[in-house]
């Protein structure tokens, strides 16, 4: 009997513990916690280093001094490259994702397959297949060169429209996807009532289709614009030197931590700008679709020359989309160092492959990028899920406020996370547990966290906006305790938002490039950054084998999330 009357005690201590005002404070005090110390400190740190100096202004002065415009002209171009990159991708995006909802024609389905062909390629992998490609001794211009016996080949990527093409290309996919569901959900009768009031093709598209996919394209605009200012490799791969990403690169490698940490906070001013007026834009006015009307069909080609133009057009742009990675797939197989002026490789080998399983040094990227990938997204779930149902579920004061502190890693480029964890860690502190964390282990999970924590957060809100709360109140009253309905009817019923945005970090950590080649060291070196270096070694068939590698790990864990989640985790992510 003494020990029901414990336990009923403890019992309920626990519920008054728990129905206190106070409580909800007791939940969210960790994710505060881990906020200030990994995003919020770090941050602190890298703005207090940006004004030290002689002169609290000296670096700031040095960044706008007009005689060296070198931080000047490369903050004007990561702007123009970032603007022009958003409006090319929403372009092709938007046209794409309406071609291929509204209408029927030769070669749409093959094409709605290989549409998201670019989602499986990382960014360092995507920017190395266009080089093999397109580059100055890329195979079609030596094609060209050599078909036509000329002295220097015809054309060539390179430059800042070099770059554009590139993001533009691996980029697209943020628009298409949003504008697809959105698209998916228009109401013709809008559409029918507009042209029955006599407006033309043009006006319609104007005034009602692009009003209503607002809200997809501002959300895929920021992330658009975010990944390009942050874009590191395709710069350096095309010949654009004065890039905010490249010269902070440059203060970095030279020791210039103050000038690097002054370039951080400038880029992050930027970057955090665009977010606040594109977030303006869109809620300055109400895109609601009030209409009851059902979602239009596809309509069918009928014109012959429409249909004929149509193939033609499919086929181009399939070999376009499947190009990067056959072109991978095909340098995987070359002999390092033998491919030099030929069109294409002329001797071929498997070591590549087999070193990747056999040979200690190079399996061991590949073992860093899954291990630091794996515990970065552990804690990604956690925060993320445990943010997204406080802000969703729970009422206390702060709630803006911890809003605004997870989207600020969105918001802030790869080099400026590393600056700021450079910043942060590279002394003892009590957030590191009296530990350096700059060169061990440690470091590039936290940085993977950081950047990717938005993901999980924003996924799993949106499943839970669309969970109604009565179903947990009523859970509640039968007596079910709050971790119990937690687990057994939030959990389950918000897991397809919940595995879209943990599969995505994942998706994402495995390529994670800008913020690694900062902060890695030679014992944690990633995949990414190994591609990278077997890339300036020249030795091109083992970089590919290592990108076709990438490739394989992001479309496993693509496909594992379609099957786990029926269908619905691609449409999420």
């Amino acid at each position: 009997m003494e020990k029901t009357h414990d336990s009923s005690s403890e019992g309920n201590a626990w519920t008054r513990l728990t129905s206190s005002n106070w409580f909800v404070y007791i939940l969210v005090a960790p994710l505060f916690l881990v906020l200030f110390a990994y995003v919020v400190y770090p941050f602190y740190q890298t703005f207090k280093e940006s004004f030290s100096g002689d002169d609290a202004l000296s670096n700031y002065k040095n960044f706008f001094n007009i005689a060296s415009p070198a931080n000047i002209e490369a903050l004007w171009t990561s702007i123009y490259i970032s603007a022009i990159s958003v409006i090319c991708c929403a372009i092709v995006g938007v046209t794409m994702a309406f071609l291929l909802e509204r209408y029927n024609f030769p070669g749409r389905r093959i094409l709605s397959v290989l549409v998201l062909v670019p989602m499986a390629l990382p960014p360092l992998v995507g920017v190395l297949s266009f080089t093999f490609l397109y580059g100055d001794s890329g195979i079609f211009p030596r094609a060209f060169q050599h078909l036509f016996g000329l002295e220097q080949v015809p054309f060539s990527l390179k430059g800042i429209w070099g770059v554009i093409v590139v993001h533009t290309f691996t980029m697209y996919t943020y628009f298409y996807l949003t504008a697809s569901a959105a698209i998916k959900g228009l109401d013709p009768a809008l559409e029918e009532a507009a042209t029955s009031l006599g407006a033309g093709r043009i006006r319609v598209w104007t005034k009602v289709i692009l009003p209503m996919l607002t809200p997809s394209i501002v959300a895929s605009s920021l992330l658009v614009f975010m990944i390009s200012m942050a874009s590191y490799t395709a710069p350096l791969m095309f010949g654009v030197e004065r890039t905010m990403t490249m010269q902070i690169y440059l203060s970095r490698t030279n020791g210039n931590l103050d000038m690097a940490a002054t370039q951080s906070m400038i880029l992050s001013f930027v970057s955090i700008t665009f977010l606040i007026v594109m977030r303006w834009y869109q809620n300055r006015r109400n895109y609601q679709n009030l209409s009851k009307g059902i979602s239009v069909h596809r309509s069918e080609v009928s014109s012959r020359g429409m249909k004929i133009i149509a193939t033609i057009a499919s086929f181009i742009g399939t070999l376009i989309l499947i190009f990067p990675i056959l072109v991978l797939i095909l340098i995987s197989f070359s002999v390092d160092g033998a491919w030099k002026t030929q069109i294409l490789p002329t001797d071929y080998t498997l070591d590549h492959y087999q070193a990747l399983f056999t040979d200690e040094r190079t399996w061991r990227p590949i073992w860093n990028s899954i291990q630091m990938g794996i515990v970065a997204t552990f804690g990604n779930i956690l925060f993320g899920v445990a943010a997204a149902y406080a802000m969703g579920r729970l009422n206390f004061k702060g709630k803006t406020l911890l809003d605004i502190l997870i989207m600020v890693p969105w918001a802030l480029p790869g080099t400026v996370v590393a600056v700021n964890l450079i910043a942060a860690f590279s002394t003892e502190n009590i957030f590191a547990f009296n530990q350096v964390l700059v060169g061990t282990f440690w470091i590039l999970p936290l940085a993977y966290f950081i950047r990717h924590l938005p993901l999980v957060f924003r996924s799993t809100s949106a499943s839970l906006v669309q969970l109604d709360q009565s179903i947990e109140e009523a859970s509640r009253s039968l007596g079910a305790t709050w971790w119990y309905s937690f687990r057994r009817i939030v959990l389950p019923l918000t897991f397809t938002g919940i595995l879209a945005g943990t599969l995505l970090a994942l998706v994402q950590s495995f390529g994670e490039f800008v913020a690694s080649i900062l902060i890695y060291s030679t014992s944690t070196i990633p995949l990414s950054v190994a591609i990278f270096q077997k890339l300036y070694s020249f030795k091109f068939g083992t970089a590919c084998a290592y990108g076709v590698l990438q490739i394989c790990l992001i479309l496993i864990v693509l496909i594992i999330s379609e099957k786990l989640s029926k269908g619905s985790a691609g449409s999420a992510i």
